[in-house]
């Protein structure tokens, strides 16, 4: 008769299982967002803990941690930039390092270079790139380096001149990726283990299709092959890389919308691969849904589905790092969901949760 109660005392004495925490950047300008938030995402059920305020910033649309989890950067996106360094607290809250002016206009992007000792930015409106040494403590010193590009395409509206949209070095460390919508190019800055930073000069220039907005990449874990989300064309363009001397080659260009979509104009925005290296995943805005493809021979992929959401304008979203979930930001809709990723199929289920959030843009988990 004591064995029942004995089960339930043993029971409930489990330790409860621990949030997996992601940090979240917002737009704050004109909206109810005060800066970056932390929330907690329960790795069994998918809940997700109500937003609690880390740091109050001004845009801080993309965020970066280094390798240690011990320093979180942000950009704040608006005019003349910025780049704001910040020690990650224990209780996860940021503490402001230093913040220093990224030589650009509307920073939207920043990454960490391999190695940890540089910052690497992207500067939308004035399309530029900008690199700043991190100090000891992690906060940032003045840029020490920046390359202007020049050019434009042929969508007169959105291309009348350089957009760099992202930035970020790769796993082999031979070379620095810039993607820059408005000249429909993929650079090549060569990149020194020694100093830990990109040399600007004379780099390597890779053409996307004509037109099609390259916004955001993201490398294979032994990088052979580059997916770049080509904005204005929603669609996914796969490179062969040659690492040895940042070259790519396009082997496949594929939709990110489902077959006759005839809504109102998509563009693509978030991308990123599954840690299993199998499945691959993009954001679309106006058809407001995930694009799931899987990665096959030859890194060509292929479209799985389509996943509608119940959120608007999902510009953000992120894997946590088991795996398991995927948590995507509602710009318009002022929303987080997260959905569980089937891990036979890599498809996308219901969502789980969905929480009030104003205007997340950036999901980012923490390195526990």
């Amino acid at each position: 008769m004591m064995i029942l109660p004995l089960f339930f005392a043993i029971h409930s004495l489990s330790p409860a299982v621990a949030d997996i925490d992601f940090f979240v950047g917002t737009y704050t300008v004109g909206q109810a967002s005060k800066g970056i938030y932390r929330v907690g995402l329960n790795p069994e059920t998918g809940a997700l803990s109500e937003p609690v305020l880390a740091a109050e910033a001004v845009n801080p649309s993309y965020l970066a941690i280094d390798r240690t989890g011990r320093h979180l950067y942000a950009v704040n996106e608006s005019g003349r930039g910025q780049v704001i360094a910040y020690s990650v607290e224990p209780n996860l809250n940021l503490r402001e390092l230093n913040a220093q002016g990224t030589h650009g206009d509307s920073p939207c992007h920043l990454s960490v270079a391999p190695g940890g000792k540089t910052v690497l930015v992207a500067n939308y409106g004035s399309g530029n790139v900008t690199r700043f040494p991190i100090n000891v403590d992690g906060s940032l010193d003045r840029s020490d380096g920046e390359f202007q590009n020049h050019g434009g395409g042929p969508n007169h509206d959105r291309q009348e001149g350089p957009h760099m949209h992202m930035i970020f070095g790769t796993q082999t460390g031979r070379f620095v990726y810039a993607c820059d919508l408005g000249t429909d190019e993929v650079l090549a800055f060569p990149f020194s283990r020694a100093t830990g930073a990109p040399s600007f000069a004379n780099p390597r220039r890779n053409k996307a299709n004509a037109g099609a907005g390259p916004r955001h990449a993201v490398m294979d874990a032994k990088g052979r092959y580059l997916y770049v989300n080509n904005e204005m064309q929603s669609s996914v363009s796969v490179f062969a890389v040659n690492d040895n001397a940042g070259e790519l080659r396009e082997i496949q260009t594929i939709t990110s919308l489902p077959e006759n979509y005839a809504g109102r104009t998509n563009t693509t925005a978030e991308i990123a691969i599954h840690p299993t290296g199998k499945w691959l995943y993009v954001s679309n805005r106006g058809h407001d849904s995930i694009a799931e493809y899987a990665v096959g021979a030859g890194g060509r992929l292929k479209l799985l589905d389509v996943f509608r959401l119940t959120i608007h304008e999902p510009r953000g979203f992120a894997i946590d790092p088991t795996g398991r979930w995927l948590v995507a930001g509602g710009q318009h809709s002022n929303n987080l969901a997260s959905m569980e990723i089937d891990q036979k199929t890599g498809l996308l289920e219901a969502e789980k949760a969905v929480i009030h959030m104003p205007a997340p843009v950036c999901v980012l988990f923490a390195k526990n």
